[in-house]
């Protein structure tokens, strides 16, 4: 009988991509890990991973094992969800992977409704990008991930993930008040800030940009929405900025202007693991998630933009 906990460590090295990566996400040694993959492969009676360079890589059979690995867990998650559903109350911990304007603008509404209706839930929320939130998510250091995904550049869906649909957040471009504008190509020569390079947000930017018929000169660099709009009031940058940075606050020394309607809204999603979306903590938390979006979207539609 192949074990599990072998198995899960076999699927988290294909994740993680190395075995020190596996050994500090779990808080093991990489000689113990080795030692277990080691046992995993007499059991398997396969060799299951083979050296490239520095590093190993999973052998076909051990794909197989682990594409069997992802079908026991995802019938273990949907066990834990029909127990917690049997249960009169909603406890436990949940963990929320969001990013920067998401966890601005929507988190604390949510986590507000979450407290009234289910006041023993206890709810952890990391801010952090989806590119690193989704594949954490797949290793099991999250519950529930808000991942965001702009036009034309969708992002992978694996088969191990459930994403449904929260809401549209509308983007619009930010520029300083004394900066001439008829169209987009009136910034080639401005300075932007964008997200770092390989983000969704800086393809997508760069993209509409190109299409315009221009290179962006990226002069600021941050992840850091709320720098981004400092510097588009101080006067030093361009930017796209999507309505849910506006959130709580008063644009000062910016003018607003509208994108083409098919480049001009991101859709926020969230993800779990396939078979924990019945979970009624996960259940709770979508919901509010829903509600928080629908009045910070409606807010956003109703206020006038400079």
């Amino acid at each position: 009988m192949l074990d599990l906990h072998r198995l899960r460590l076999l699927r988290e090295l294909k994740y993680q991509g190395t075995l020190a990566a596996v050994a500090e996400a779990l808080s093991y040694s990489p000689s113990s890990i080795s030692q277990q993959l080691a046992v995993l492969e007499k059991e398997a009676g396969v060799r299951l991973l083979e050296p490239v360079g520095r590093r190993v890589r999973l052998t076909d059979q051990a794909e197989i094992l682990v594409a069997h690995t992802e079908a026991v867990l995802e019938r273990l998650e949907r066990a834990e969800a029909e127990l917690a559903a049997s249960l009169t109350d909603i406890t436990g911990v949940l963990r929320v992977a969001a990013f920067q304007t998401a966890a601005l603008a929507l988190v604390p509404s949510a986590l507000t409704l979450l407290r009234r209706a289910h006041p023993r839930l206890r709810v952890q929320v990391t801010q952090t990008e989806p590119e690193a939130a989704l594949p954490a998510l797949q290793a099991r250091d999250f519950d529930l991930v808000i991942a965001e995904e702009y036009p034309g550049n969708p992002h992978p869906r694996p088969a191990e993930i459930e994403l449904d649909d929260l809401s549209h957040d509308e983007i619009r471009l930010a520029h300083p008040l004394d900066v001439p504008y008829e169209n987009l190509a009136d910034l080639a020569d401005h300075p932007w800030v964008m997200e770092p390079a390989g983000s969704a947000s800086r393809h997508w930017a760069t993209t509409l940009c190109r299409a315009a018929g221009f290179e962006p000169d990226v002069r600021y660099e941050s992840s850091d929405l709320l720098l981004h709009l400092r510097l588009v009031e101080q006067g030093h940058a361009a930017a796209f900025l999507p309505d849910l940075v506006w959130a709580g606050r008063k644009a000062s020394g910016v003018r607003l202007r509208e994108l083409p309607p098919e480049q001009s809204r991101r859709l926020l999603s969230t993800a779990v693991r396939r078979g924990s979306g019945g979970h009624p903590a996960i259940r709770a938390c979508r919901e509010a998630l829903i509600q928080t979006a629908e009045t910070a979207v409606r807010k956003s539609a109703s206020e006038p933009h400079p």
